[in-house]
């Protein structure tokens, strides 16, 4: 039966005297509408148009604290399975608009009209294109069927973000980010939808995301494959630190075992049995080679500021804002728009040379000005201006001692607003320092690499090889659908981390 004559049925049978309602209604303030997912009034107090207006509001809130993933291959396959599930949806015509959030959390959630959101931490631990979809799909159902909105005619939104305030509903690796993903959001239409609509409204988004992946070309078990990877991770987590939660943490029992959810899947899957289904595994996998597992710099220090790391020389320094890092094994280069160049390059030292005439003598002029001591984290060194004679500019220059090594420092001012880029500059400098003891694994950001499994594959081998610090055979056994039992056959393809 369509939902059109659902709709007449249940007006007919149970509805008539809210749809009654929702007529009066309509001519005064827009507040009933009939919902374009269900095809059954709700009550409702903002008209389509306000909507969306919440939704830029919203989005623009939550930007304040998020961190987009800074990936534009993998921003764009989200965008693009994400546009092809919409546009079998029930709300074709909104204009949505789909973003990775750097956040280790696994987690996604909806805006009203049409943002969606997904957690890199949730891609890393999907197996394929239809997984990805699923996800999509199901907070793509939470605004076609209007769950947030109605919510908030109900009262209930203001009411539920201001109960799960700091209390992290996702399923979260590591610890360094627990509590903090919904207490530092701003936008309250987003902390709702990080802690769930309920299980009515989760199970109705499973059954119209299920329905969008089969008209999309998905498979719609795959709806059913990445609740049981959430509720995996939830195991996980209860089992190793006692704490629950989970993906709207909606299923007591494994997914596989929930009768109503398996019921809706089914029916949908059933709806035509000929149909013959698809993924594209190949481009996820290559989409997602090199996705950050766990906390990124960004994630773990909620750092703002442009800080690099150099683990292999064990030394970090913040650069200015926005300028963009190209390294080697020896210099790293920052570059910012209009405010001229740093560069840093490690040099052996020999010998006890004052650190002012190890500068002078890599000057071609050995002609310093403003010369200063530098005596910062307990290294020693020397800054001043000279005058390089190949460009004719003035540069900030500078050398610290660390270990055997001598870092040497060379900055070219602009020929305009020399002095204010010399004050950026000195102040980079001045930032160098040793990697402090546990910040050497933060510099180290553990990235997925995809291997084919022979028949000695063993999860348990795989993991004491693994630079995963904590419990590395059930990570690596959750990154790949198998936990907490099972192989991979031989010839399946296989995430590491490296």
């Amino acid at each position: 039966m369509n939902r059109f004559l659902v709709y007449i049925r249940d007006i007919a049978a149970l509805r008539w005297p809210l749809f009654a309602f929702c007529l009066a209604a309509l001519t005064l303030l827009d507040s009933c509408a009939v919902n374009p997912a269900t095809g059954t009034p709700n009550l409702v107090l903002m008209s389509g148009d306000r909507e969306k207006e919440i939704g830029l509001e919203e989005h623009n809130k939550l930007m304040e604290t998020a961190i987009v993933y800074d990936d534009d291959a993998l921003s764009d396959y989200v965008t693009e399975i994400g546009n092809r599930i919409a546009q079998v949806g029930d709300r074709p015509d909104l204009d949505y608009r789909f973003f990775v959030i750097d956040s280790p959390a696994i987690n996604a959630f909806a805006l009203p009209g049409g943002y969606i959101y997904v957690n890199r931490g949730l891609i890393t631990y999907l197996n394929s294109e239809a997984e990805l979809a699923a996800v999509l799909a199901h907070e793509i159902a939470h605004v076609t069927a209007r769950h947030s909105v109605q919510q908030h005619a109900r009262g209930r939104l203001a009411q539920t973000a201001a109960q799960v305030g700091g209390l992290a509903t996702a399923v979260v690796t590591g610890s360094g980010y627990v509590g903090s993903q919904i207490s530092q959001v701003a936008s309250i239409w987003a902390r709702a939808g990080l802690s769930g609509y309920g299980r009515e409204h989760e199970l109705e988004a499973d059954q119209f995301g299920a329905e969008y992946l089969r008209e999309a070309g998905y498979d719609p078990m795959a709806m059913i494959d990445t609740l049981t990877v959430l509720k995996n991770q939830e195991d996980f987590r209860r089992l190793t630190t006692n704490q629950g939660g989970g993906y709207h943490g909606l299923f007591a029992s494994h997914p596989r075992n929930d009768q109503r959810l398996q019921q809706i899947v089914a029916q949908v899957r059933n709806f035509d049995p000929q149909a013959a289904y698809g993924s594209n595994d190949s481009r996820f996998r290559e989409v997602t080679e090199g996705l950050i597992v766990g906390e990124s710099r960004m994630a773990r220090t909620n750092e703002t500021r442009n800080r690099y790391y150099q683990p292999e020389l064990g030394y970090t320094v913040v650069f200015p804002d926005e300028w963009n890092v190209t390294e080697t094994m020896t210099t790293a280069t920052a570059t910012g728009p209009e405010m001229g160049s740093l560069k840093i390059e490690a040099m052996r030292l020999q010998g006890g040379e004052p650190p002012r005439d190890f500068l002078a003598g890599r000057l071609e002029g050995g002609v310093l000005e403003k010369s200063e001591g530098l005596d910062q984290f307990r290294l020693l060194g020397h800054t001043g201006l000279a005058l390089n004679p190949a460009t004719g500019r003035r540069e900030r220059v500078a050398v610290l001692y660390f270990g055997p090594r001598a870092y040497l420092f060379r900055g070219e001012l602009p020929a305009a607003g020399a002095e204010e880029a010399d004050a950026l500059l000195l102040e980079s400098i001045k930032s160098f320092r040793p990697i402090e003891r546990g910040e050497l694994a933060l510099a180290e950001e553990l990235r997925i690499r995809y291997v084919v499994a022979d028949e000695n594959f063993d999860f348990a081998v795989a993991a004491r090889d693994s630079k995963i610090s904590e419990y590395p055979e059930e990570t690596l056994r959750l990154l790949n659908g198998y936990y907490p039992i099972g192989s991979p056959e031989p010839g399946e393809w296989i995430k590491l981390v490296e």
